[in-house]
Parts: structure tokens; sequence; C-alpha cells
């Protein structure tokens, strides 16, 4: 066999190589235009809007017993404080979650979920660390009634989940899913 069959292998090879890359750079091209397309925004905003009027209306249809839930995060000393928050946080969530469905002030919505979000997950965690703390078991054991209105969870899951909720606010937030909206800011720009 000469130079040419071996590099007649090599080529093949290398074409081999050339088709490989360009599979790939197909995929990533594939993947970033999924994640630009408006569609995954509007599910992205269809799936938050459902899960806060869910949510929101278990919290609202059994306000004692989120409200006893609060207390136990200790969050205010003043049960005035507390009771006002009780009555109106499951109200706020089920207006926040239909105004994402209805394609509405999209963007101040998303922003103010985070806003929820984040201190809620955060006050979750501590609680979950402090249970930790008091019965040394593996985190992911941990389980409580958190107070989002899903009944005891396992902790892991309930901040992954509250991680999904977040990452899909930022999307909402950054301008994905304008489509199907009714009016998707507030107030129009001039």
């Amino acid at each position: 066999m000469g130079r040419e069959g071996i590099a007649g292998r090599g080529g093949g090879a290398q074409e081999r190589e050339d088709a490989t890359c360009e599979a790939m750079k197909h995929r990533a091209t594939f993947v970033s235009s999924l994640l630009s397309h408006e569609l995954v925004g509007v599910v992205g905003r269809w799936i938050m809007g459902t899960v806060f009027v869910y949510m929101g209306l278990n919290k609202a249809l059994h306000p004692v017993d989120f409200l006893k839930i609060l207390r136990e995060y200790n969050i205010v000393e003043s049960h005035i404080v507390l009771n006002l928050i009780a009555a109106a946080l499951p109200w706020f969530e089920i207006v926040c979650g239909l105004l994402l469905l209805g394609g509405i002030a999209v963007r101040g919505s998303a922003l103010l979920l985070i806003g929820m979000l984040v201190p809620f997950s955060i006050g979750v965690l501590s609680r979950a660390l402090a249970i930790q703390a008091a019965n040394p078991m593996p985190f992911c054991e941990i389980r409580f009634d958190c107070g989002c209105g899903a009944g005891e969870v396992i902790i892991c899951h309930k901040l992954l989940e509250n991680s999904f909720l977040f990452l899909l606010s930022l999307l909402l937030l950054i301008g994905r899913g304008k489509r199907w909206c009714l009016r998707y800011d507030f107030v129009k720009s001039a």
C-alpha cells in the first residue's frame, strides 16, 4: 500500500471529523434558536401563571393554615403585620399569575414574582438548615410544609422548583414571551 492508500484513509477520518463538527454546530444553533424563540417564553409565562394562581388559591382558601406556617418563619414580630401578609400575599400571587396568563404587564409581574421567590427561597433554606442542625439528617430528607400551598414537600425539590421558577421569571424579564399577550407592557412607551 503506497502513500495514496494511507492518505486516503486519513482523508476519510478527516471527513468524519468535519461531519461531526458540522453536526455539533447544527445542534448548538438549534438549541440557541429554540431558547431565543418566543414559544419558550410563552410556555414559561403560562407555567409561571398557572403555578402562582394554583399556589395562591391554595393559600387563599386556607388562610388560617397559611398564617400558622408564616408564624414558624418568625419574619415579623407584629401580629397585625403577620395577619396582613397572610391575607394579602395569596391574592397578590393570584393577580400576578393571572396577569402572566393573560399576557398583561409581563415584565412587571415577573419582577414582582422574583421579589417574592428570592426571600421565600432564602427563608425555606434557612429553616431547612435550622432543622438539619437540630436533627442531624441528610439535607434532601428534610420535609416540611413550607407555606407554598403544596403541603409538605421535600426541601431539595422545593429549592430546585424555586430555582426553575426564578429562571423562568428572568427569561420573562429580559423580554421573552411577547407573543399572544393582551398587553405586554403596562405602560406603552412613547
